[in-house]
Order: C-alpha cells, then structure tokens, then sequence
C-alpha cells in the first residue's frame, strides 16, 4: 500500500490497515528508523496488567480476599 506526503509532512494511513491494527483516531504511533526503514509502532494506553484488573469480578473486596488467602476468614 502507499500514502502520499503532503506538504506539511502528513500521511494518511490505509484505511485497511488502520483497521487490521486498530489503529482510531487518539491512537499514539512511536516512530523510528530501523536502516533506512520508517517504523511505526502502537503505543498501548496501558500497561497489560491495567488491561486485565478486575476482569474475573469475584464481587469480594481485597481485603477479604487477602484474609482468605490468610486463613482468617
């Protein structure tokens, strides 16, 4: 695929390929160069661990799930 330079310096990227990657508007792209190749990579908005907290919602607070692994509850 191929993207024009505008005159300020901007591209467009494919549309098939903002999709394949998920790429929307907001996304942050850090770019580089890797031998003569321009590198464009997705910045995450989070860390992984963020990404998945809380996600098997076992309705207990972590108080209670510390002193269950405790043996006080």
């Amino acid at each position: 695929m191929k993207a024009k330079v505008a005159e300020r310096g901007q591209i467009t990227i494919p549309k098939a390929l903002r999709k394949k990657l998920g790429i929307k508007a907001g996304t942050i792209l850090d770019f580089s160069i890797k031998k003569s190749t321009l590198v464009a990579v997705k910045l995450t908005k989070q860390d992984a661990v963020a990404a998945v907290y809380g996600c098997l919602k076992l309705n207990k607070s972590t108080n209670h799930m510390i002193d269950e692994l405790r043996g006080k509850a």
